[in-house]
This record gives structure tokens, C-alpha cells and sequence, in this order.
């Protein structure tokens, strides 16, 4: 287990710092405790198992900021080769918080992109926390443009709080810039793969998140605000994130109901940092399936669908309201 425990995992941490006192006092007594280390390996794994059987949306969100958690660049590593990075929006400089360039999938010349979160402060300041200005989303434009002109499918892998939103967001345009990825997107004849790896934030994840499939990691979630924020607007304090995650409706099971999520990619139990190997590997072999489905499906037709896909995305039906009881006057009898 990670050394990092969140607080509904402080159970587990007891029970692993209790396992290594017991190899520690084994060791030093050169006494065989191998039976007293299986039954408690059981018990944690038992217990990790019954954890996040019952996780809230609150608990999913911690896991999905888990500072362990596997990042973009991570994943590209682990399932890509021949990833050659490409620079800057050809407009006013290089934002870290988006990255791109051409890698291969399998056997298959993909464009991939992606956000980046850092693991330290150092790493965080030259990301800016995983929260994109303009010219990230004019940068990953440039490069779906380019991928596009060559025939090239498209990948994007998202975690992010969300798009910066400081002035300098505003002086360079940001809602411009994320508009016009929106509409860009649905023009692109080639098949888009879009997976929300952790944070799915906001306007932040939607300006790479058009896609004819979007997947979501098992513990990531994927909202139009943070639990925070919602919480601060709703009841004027973040305390309450965790009614707020509820409310929101943000967890891949919530997502994939509302079918507004495609597929849900299954953690390791413990979440994706308990083993970034295997989902790596379990990620690109489901990303490996959805393209050579998608590669299958004429240009015309893909974008027809993909229209279609995001058109129907908050649908709902209206009802007649029922009939109001009548309001009887001050002192008059009220019929049964």
C-alpha cells in the first residue's frame, strides 16, 4: 500500500504498520511468523476490499486527488512508444498544464494529450496545479488540427481541477479559447478518445473532452465544479463538499447512468496508485478496443455520431404539473 493514506484509509494504515512490526519482531527474534503474516495480509486485504465496496462520492474525490495517483505523462509512458512531444500555440507561449505529440498506440499513430498535474511544489509551479491558460487549449487545437490534417486518431487524457482563472486567463481569452475547441472538435474526421484519468474539472476538462467515446477511470470523477466550489455557492461553506459530491451526481457510476460517460475503466482495488502497471495495462487495452472499433466507422458517419452523442446529452421530458388542491377560506369546513 501507498505510504500516503487518506483519512477514510487510516483503518488500513493501522493494520500495514501492525503487519510491519510483525516482520520487524520476526526478523530481530529470528522467530517464524510466516502464519501470523498471511492472517494479517488477509485481514488488510479484507478490509481494503470492504473500504471501497462503500466509498462516498466525497471518498472518490479523494482518491481521484490522491497525490500517488498515476498522471497523464505517467500513463503515456507506460502505454505509449516513440512519444515525440510537441510545443506551443504559435501564438504566445508553451503552457505545461497541456501537453502533446505523436506516440504510438500498439500499432496504431495516435495523437495524444493530455493535462499534467506535478508532484511537488517545483513540479506544480511548472504545470500551474494541472490548470491550463488560453494557450493550452490553443496548443492542443493546434495539434488536433494536425492530427486531423494526416488522419491521425486522437487521444486525450484529462485531470484537472479545471482551467485557470485568474486575470491573466481572462486578458488572453480563456472562454474564447475552450468555445472554440468545443466546436472545433465536432469537425475533426477522425476517431477521438477522450478518458477523465482523475479530475475531470469544469469547462478546464471539457475544452479536450469532445469525443466518440469517453471513459472514466473506476475512482475519477467528473463535474461542471469541484465539491468546494458547489458547496461555498450552495451553503456558503466548504465544509459541506462532501453533501455537495452527492449532490452533484460526479462519480463514473453516476456518469455512466446518465450516459453522459461510455465505459468505466476498472482501479486496481485501492485505486489506480496501488499499481500503476497494471492500469496502464488495462487502460490501453481497453483504448486499443474502442479504437479499432471507431476505425471502422466511415469519417461522415463518425461525426454524425458524435454530434448525435453530445446533442443528446441533457435530455428530459416534461410533465403536467398535478392539479393544486383548492385553498380552503379561513374557517370554512375542508371536504374530504
Amino acid at each position: 500500500m501507498a505510504a500516503y493514506a487518506l483519512p477514510f484509509e487510516k483503518p488500513l494504515a493501522e493494520l500495514n504498520r501492525k503487519l510491519e512490526e510483525l516482520r520487524g519482531f520476526g526478523r530481530k527474534q529470528n522467530v517464524d511468523v510466516a502464519a501470523d503474516l498471511a492472517q494479517m495480509e488477509r485481514k488488510i486485504a479484507e478490509t481494503r476490499e470492504k473500504i471501497f465496496a462503500q466509498l462516498t462520492p466525497w471518498q472518490i474525490v479523494q482518491v481521484a486527488r490522491h497525490p500517488l495517483r498515476p498522471y497523464a505523462l505517467d500513463y503515456v509512458r507506460e502505454m505509449f512508444v516513440d512519444f515525440s512531444e510537441l510545443h506551443g500555440d504559435r501564438i504566445h507561449r508553451d503552457d505545461r498544464a497541456i501537453f502533446g505529440g505523436l506516440a504510438k498506440l500498439g500499432e496504431h499513430r495516435v495523437m495524444v494529450i493530455g493535462t499534467q498535474k506535478g508532484r511537488d511544489t517545483k513540479g506544480n509551479l511548472e504545470v500551474n496545479f494541472g490548470c491550463a491558460y488560453p494557450e493550452g487549449y490553443r496548443k492542443a487545437l493546434r495539434l488536433m488540427r494536425l492530427a486531423a490534417k494526416f488522419n491521425l486518431p486522437i487521444i486525450t487524457l484529462i485531470d484537472t481541477p479545471g482551467a485557470y482563472p485568474g486575470i491573466e486567463s481572462e486578458e488572453r481569452h480563456i472562454a474564447e479559447a475552450i468555445a472554440v475547441n468545443l466546436r472545433e472538435m465536432f469537425t475533426f474526421a477522425v476517431p477521438m478518445l477522450v478518458t477523465i484519468i482523475g479530475e475531470g474539472g469544469s469547462g478546464g476538462a471539457l475544452g479536450i473532452g469532445v469525443g466518440d467515446r469517453v471513459l472514466m477511470l473506476q475512482y475519477a470523477y467528473y463535474s461542471v465544479i469541484s465539491p468546494e466550489g458547489c458547496a461555498a455557492i450552495l451553503w456558503k461553506n466548504r465544509s459541506y463538499a462532501d453533501r455537495a459530491a452527492a449532490a452533484l451526481k460526479i462519480t463514473s457510476r453516476d456518469l455512466l447512468a446518465m450516459k453522459l460517460a461510455d465505459e468505466i475503466v476498472p482501479e486496481p482495488l485501492g485505486g489506480a496508485h496501488v499499481d500503476p502497471r497494471q492500469m496502464g495495462a488495462t487502460l490501453k487495452q481497453i483504448l486499443l478496443r474502442h479504437l479499432l472499433e471507431l476505425k471502422q466507422v466511415p469519417p461522415d458517419e463518425l461525426l454524425e455520431r458524435r454530434y448525435a452523442k453530445f446533442r443528446a446529452m441533457g435530455v428530459f421530458a416534461e410533465q403536467p404539473a398535478a392539479a393544486a388542491a383548492p385553498v380552503a377560506a379561513p374557517g370554512a369546513a375542508v371536504q374530504p
